[in-house]
């Protein structure tokens, strides 16, 4: 079922505390997607998304905006950083590899999308392989005597293995021997012949090899299950959905972009930096790029690029980019109020995090008001007067605040974290700035 914008920010709104243009703008993009496939042929092919720029400084939601959503609709999802791609000729990687790490995204979770499906049907391959041990089919003469289906003897056995009679007996069995796949270095711009070489060496390392090893049965029932839910996955299927999910639903998220846009042009590095753009620009257009699993067009596919502009802005980007970029967004700073609540409103929030970790040491940790408002406090200011990493310095902070207590948990089984316990721990360093800016 297709969720509404209303209830897509709704959705973001349980792990990212304000910042509500931006989810906005995108809770509307995905809502596209959906009107887009209702639409007939042929006004749906051109129709394409309208991508989304975000700017903001570091650590105020952008990247989690883009990655909840894209776990909101199941779409294959992959983050990059712009400066990590230049002109080709410059060191660096090719701009076409973002869709080709895309594309394995996608197989690897289709791929255990399918195991996961043909887990019963696997555990009963299994468990019949397991009886085959346990029970080896009779001998007539010099003749092997299959067993038959309705076999008493096996029923029996296959009752007393489905109750966990045989979980801790060793069995010899054969099982599939695990590679380590060797990883290929290829220069930039070579990135295809390279994936032809590594799939030539994970093809000649996959062919039926097994190994003799002595298991409990329980381990050898997990291992058989997993062999046989893999050969149930039809790779061509794998294939052709993957391919179709990343044209349709796939979600690129180029961060650092304001790093690759350029106020003047007079070389060295500015000229890589507008090469990226450039080399950018026709993936973000709409062009159809090789990959091992066959070709992709990036027509339909959504960009979402983010960048904190501080020593440039949007206009400096090559205007090409920025038409295809049509939709900007500003994330506001975030405030005290802001900190408090991502310390403790959201779904997976900080102090619900702590809680649970030192609880597996039996450390009851309380957090009052007071406590995370002087928290939310010493982090504002921080940002105020060091360098601004958003949420981010709540992770300092935390860490600095309960380091003692994770460090000697059995000599705190109790701690009640307040506006007393803060100041005591962190205020003569968030006073200090010399202190603050080395130790927050």
């Amino acid at each position: 079922m297709q969720l509404s914008p209303q209830q897509i920010v709704s959705e973001l709104d349980k792990y990212i505390v304000g910042q509500h243009a931006a989810k906005k703008a995108v809770a509307v993009a995905l809502r596209n997607r959906w009107r887009r496939s209702q639409v007939a042929d042929p006004l749906r092919h051109e129709i394409t998304p309208k991508n989304i720029l975000l700017i903001g400084p570091t650590g105020v939601g952008k990247t989690e905006i883009a990655r909840r959503l894209a776990k909101l609709c199941d779409a294959p999802f992959i983050k990059v950083e712009a400066t990590k791609f230049t002109e080709v000729g410059y060191v660096g990687k090719d701009v076409d590899s973002i869709i080709r790490d895309l594309i394995e995204v996608a197989i690897k979770n289709n791929r255990e999308n399918a195991r996961k499906s043909n887990m019963d049907k696997a555990k009963i391959l299994a468990e019949e392989r397991i009886l085959d041990v346990l029970l080896p089919p009779a001998r007539l003469g010099t003749d092997v005597v299959a067993d038959t289906a309705d076999n008493p003897t096996r029923d029996k056995f296959r009752n007393m293995l489905q109750a966990g009679k045989f979980e801790d007996r060793e069995i010899e069995v054969d099982v599939a021997v695990m590679h380590t796949q060797a990883i290929l270095m290829g220069p930039p711009g070579l990135e295809d012949l390279t994936n032809q070489i590594q799939s030539m060496f994970e093809t000649a390392s996959a062919e039926n090899k097994k190994k003799k090893r002595k298991l409990r049965v329980a381990d050898a029932l997990k291992a058989f299950t997993n062999e046989e839910a893999s050969k149930l996955v039809n790779e061509d299927d794998i294939r052709s959905v993957s391919i179709k999910s990343v044209e349709q639903n796939g979600i690129v998220f180029i961060d650092e972009i304001d790093k690759v846009a350029i106020r003047n042009t007079n070389g060295g590095a500015d000229v890589s930096r507008s090469g990226v753009q450039r080399d950018l620009l026709p993936l973000v257009e709409g062009t159809t790029v090789s990959t091992k699993y066959g070709f992709i067009k990036t027509d339909h596919i959504l960009f979402i690029a983010s960048g904190a502009f501080h020593l440039t802005s949007p206009s400096d980007l090559l205007p090409e980019l920025q038409g295809r970029l049509p939709i900007r967004v500003e994330l506001s700073s975030l405030t005290v109020e802001d900190f408090a609540k991502i310390l403790t409103s959201t779904d997976v929030c900080l102090t619900q995090q702590y809680m649970a970790l030192l609880a597996t040491e039996n450390v009851n940790i309380k957090f009052t008001a007071d406590g995370v408002k002087k928290m939310a406090e010493i982090a504002f200011n921080v940002n105020e007067k060091t360098e601004n990493i958003g949420a981010r310095r709540l992770y300092t902070i935390m860490e600095k605040l309960l380091e003692d207590v994770s460090f000697s948990p059995l000599d705190f089984p109790k701690v009640t974290v307040n506006a007393k316990f803060v100041e005591n721990k962190l205020g003569e360093i968030a006073k200090s700035e010399d202190l603050s800016r080395y130790i927050l």
